[in-house]
């Protein structure tokens, strides 16, 4: 571990605590990408045509992707540039966690606990479930609370179907949902009945606890996420396309992989059927501070996930040819999504167009000493906004 320690130790002293890191390309073979990732268009199919297409970006992450028994040793880490070479930030917080996440978020939780993802999607997504924490120890595994933010800048165009269905409709039964299962490799089991699908508004987001059905949109969407990559699929027929059942029981025992009832144990009830779903579930942007008091110091930032004891985001907007000092509680990921400028000593900007393999100066993490002593962070332009998405893991 010397030769990690050592990278680590020029990494931080190269960023003054803060931390460049690589692009990372996740393909889902299930899914057909938006070409919303800036991924040069030749480049979507990088993995092979049999792997799918590229339709995500993980950010910060120390977990490995799930695709199969064809995932690539890498796939789902993010790597630290350091030079000419690179370390990946699940090794750097092996050897140096308490430098990166800070004593108390070590003692307390061991490590990073979430990631963050662009997901890039053409179509909406089955209907499906993340597991709760219980469900999942089952399989050796942690539970799943997501968020969704969708920004503006990454939303040129909405896809095919900018709607997610959320849950169930209330009076559902169990037995529906039984049946709806059951049907699998008959015909279409039309769990989309059962469920209402919400319009996705740019610049606003949702908080999807696990337990609850949801059918993503096509909206490219931001993704706070804890660090798991747990899920069963509930939809088997997607605009006329079949998802193979093994998505169904990819993260079951073998022993239940045919009990109905087990499926149904996997659903959080009263939150799907829950009437109040909207009022509990979507997220407006809240600003961190008066809106007049940050336009005068030169900056706007707002929460844009906050409801969730397992990780936070927000939005920070630097307004053009202004330099601010930020302070944040803990460490965090970030992603530049317009403009350009630093981020401390670090050069920072969102690229038009990245290749496969490419290194780009838009994605970063903050240790802890960083964030709590204030990152300056400079809009280079004089006439575009500089703004990063920050992702937070759970407070200590």
């Amino acid at each position: 571990m010397a030769g990690e320690k050592q990278a680590l130790e020029i990494a931080l002293n190269q960023g003054n605590g803060v931390l460049r890191l690589e692009p990372n390309w996740v393909p889902r073979s299930f899914c057909i990408p938006g070409k919303r990732l800036k991924l040069h268009p030749q480049d979507y199919y990088s993995y092979g045509p049999h792997r799918g297409g590229i339709d995500e970006r993980w950010l910060a992450s120390t977990t490995k992707a799930d695709n199969g028994p064809l995932t690539t040793p890498f796939e789902g880490l993010s790597f630290i540039q350091t030079g000419d070479s690179h370390l990946s930030l699940k090794d750097a917080l092996e050897v140096g966690g308490k430098e990166i996440l800070g004593a108390e978020v070590m003692k307390r939780f061991g490590g990073w606990m979430m990631y963050s993802k662009f997901f890039d999607n053409e179509e909406p997504l089955p209907h499906h479930v993340h597991h709760t924490d219980a469900m999942a120890a089952k399989v050796g595994r942690v539970g799943k609370p997501e968020a969704y933010y969708f920004p503006k800048q990454l939303n040129n165009h909405g896809g095919y179907f900018p709607y997610t269905f959320f849950g169930l409709h209330p009076g559902t039964t169990k037995d529906q949902i039984k049946e709806c299962l059951a049907v699998w490799d008959q015909k279409d089991n039309g769990i989309l009945y059962l469920s209402k699908a919400m319009k996705l508004q740019p610049g606003t987001g949702w908080d999807v606890p696990p337990g609850i059905l949801h059918a993503p949109g096509s909206l490219l969407t931001y993704e706070p996420q804890r660090a798991s990559d747990v899920f069963s699929m509930f939809q088997n027929v997607v605009w006329d396309v079949y998802t193979p059942r093994e998505l169904l029981s990819k993260d079951i025992p073998e022993a239940h992989k045919n009990d109905l009832d087990f499926y149904i144990d996997l659903l959080d009830w009263e939150a799907n059927l829950d009437p109040g779903f909207y009022e509990h579930h979507f997220m407006n942007p809240r600003p961190v501070r008066p809106v007049s008091e940050m336009h005068a110091e030169g900056f706007e930032e707002y929460e844009v996930v906050y409801k969730s004891t397992y990780f936070s985001a927000k939005e920070l907007t630097v307004l053009p040819g202004r330099k601010v000092v930020v302070k944040d509680e803990g460490p965090y990921g970030a992603i530049v999504i317009q403009g350009h400028g630093r981020i401390g000593n670090l050069e920072a900007e969102s690229p038009a167009l990245i290749r496969f393999g490419q290194r780009t100066r838009d994605e970063f993490f903050v240790t802890s000493d960083a964030a709590h002593h204030g990152v300056t962070i400079e809009n280079l332009s004089t006439s575009d906004p500089l703004v990063m998405l920050k992702h937070f893991g759970p407070r200590p």
